[in-house]
């Protein structure tokens, strides 16, 4: 679902700012209906530009159908993680130990490269971060974006570390506000996922790597596929 607040010109913005959206991060009944919209929908046009100069000043629309796709990687991979007992205990540790989400008052300074004050550093450790979450897969998975986006490797795994602190940070203080159990995070992560495979099958494709020792060749049939899908051409390498 879009945001579509007035912007004060007499228009109207797809995306609010991230200060007023911030405030859905601190309504636990707002956030439990979907994780990925609530972290999609925090992306103001101002954000999407700091990402779009990491990424080498690649056009906003392009960065923005990157970022929806690699949040989208994220949160299928934490559900993945999450899926048996001691997974979720094990994000559960994380989430108490390093990800408060103090990160997400401070989104500005984080997008623009700048450390922010007062935040855990392993929170924003966002290369170490990525390597936790993705595991093994993350050399194959980011090929794959890769593919799919148009983004060169090392502007994928960019995009990829950047965005793990911020997933990391909203799943962190929903569990906080919330008082998320493992069961529970776990629990959020699958329906965040199955809610968005109702609403994009191509999804499916995502998952199924996270679930299989895929090889070369699945990986450019999964891209092609859904970059097909969800690009419609329009970032072809």
């Amino acid at each position: 679902m879009q945001d579509t607040r007035s912007d004060g010109n007499g228009g109207f913005s797809v995306r609010a700012s991230t200060a007023a959206l911030l405030l859905n991060f601190q309504n636990p009944a707002i956030m439990n209906s979907n994780l990925l919209e609530m972290l999609q929908s925090q992306l103001s046009d101002e954000a999407l530009e700091k990402l779009s100069s990491r990424l080498g000043g690649v056009e906003k629309e392009k960065a923005a159908a990157a970022t929806e796709t690699a949040l989208s990687t994220l949160v299928t991979a934490l559900a993945k993680n999450a899926s048996t007992p001691d997974g979720a205990a094990a994000l559960n540790r994380a989430l108490e130990q390093d990800h408060d989400g103090s990160i997400l008052d401070h989104l500005s300074d984080f997008l623009g490269g700048r450390q922010p004050q007062n935040v855990n550093p392993r929170a924003v450790n966002g290369a170490g971060i990525l390597k936790h979450v993705l595991g093994e897969k993350k050399g194959g998975m980011v090929d794959m974006l890769s593919k799919m986006t148009g983004l060169e490797g090392d502007k994928t795994e960019g995009l990829l570390a950047t965005l793990a602190p911020i997933v990391m940070g909203a799943l962190g203080r929903q569990k906080r506000e919330a008082g998320l159990d493992p069961d529970a995070l776990g629990s959020l992560l699958r329906g965040t996922v199955e809610k968005k495979k109702a609403e994009n099958p191509t999804l499916d494709m995502i998952t199924s790597f996270f679930d299989k020792d895929g090889d070369g060749s699945m990986l450019d049939d999964v891209a092609g596929m859904i970059g097909k899908r969800i690009f419609g051409g329009l970032f072809k390498r």
